[in-house]
């Protein structure tokens, strides 16, 4: 058992190169709000980040589900993941304070519809997964000196990798990811798109999933390494940066 002193998360930001990685992470999202404070951002703006994150979260949705009966296929999942992310700023006010009671709100909203009114939010009936949501919501209230995308890219593989709900756990990890950048300021207010960054990235996505499902140091890391790629290039589409435009203000072409 932990000590009441110790900080897992804090001990996971300390693996070889995910320092770096998660700064150059916060580099990029500075970059796109002018190093903080000094752009305004209009409620356009940030509704057209919050769709194109949608959008993306909806289609990896699709394609992790589209071979399962019985589940929504290709498309199946816009209209539940657009209506999550309508709330999405909302359910980040609750993350760090009331973490499973977001999530539940979470799933609630993204499955209305989708399944009865009393398997919305409920975690299915598992000792082990009641429990291991338990600690993940002991694991966002208690202080870390951890930055903010090692807290976010935990919650999300824990959501999956859990599974504690029927249907749309991938969908509800990776909002918790935005969520939980919003509530830390990472992303606020929320103009970046880490969702198609996850997208973007293919199959890399689900085997950095697998390592961090193997439980082992280097398949953790390399997880953290990929949430931190992951909001670079999120950071990089987002919709205040001009098209084509790279680092630096460099345009390609």
């Amino acid at each position: 058992m932990a000590s009441p002193n110790s900080d897992p998360l804090a001990d996971l930001a300390r693996l070889e190169g995910v320092a770096s990685a998660v700064m150059a992470a916060r580099d990029a999202v500075d970059a796109v709000l002018r190093d903080r404070g000094r752009r305004q951002v209009t409620p356009e703006q940030q509704a057209d980040a919050l769709v194109r994150a949608a959008r993306a979260n909806a289609e990896l949705g699709d394609l992790e589900t589209s071979d399962q009966d019985g589940r929504p296929g290709r498309s199946g999942w816009e209209a539940g993941t657009l209506r999550l992310y309508v709330e999405l700023v909302d359910c980040a006010a609750l993350i760090r304070v009331s973490p499973l009671q977001a999530v539940a709100r979470a799933h609630a909203v993204l499955a209305r519809g989708l399944l009865p009114e009393d398997d919305l939010g409920r975690v299915r009936a598992d000792p082990a997964a009641a429990e291991r949501m338990a600690s993940l919501g002991r694991l966002l209230t208690a202080p870390t000196t951890a930055p903010v995308i090692v807290v976010a890219a935990v919650a999300h593989a824990e959501l999956i990798t859990v599974s504690p709900f029927s249907i749309g756990n991938g969908i509800v990890g990776r909002a918790v990811e935005h969520m939980i950048m919003i509530a830390g300021d990472l992303d606020r207010p929320p103009v970046t798109v880490p969702e198609l960054g996850h997208l973007q990235s293919g199959a890399d996505y689900r085997r950095a999933l697998d390592g961090y499902r193997s439980g082992a140091a280097n398949g953790v890391r390399e997880w953290l390494l990929h949430v931190a790629a992951a909001v670079t290039r999120g950071a990089e589409l987002s919709p205040l940066r001009p098209a084509g435009t790279l680092r630096g203000g460099r345009r390609r072409g």
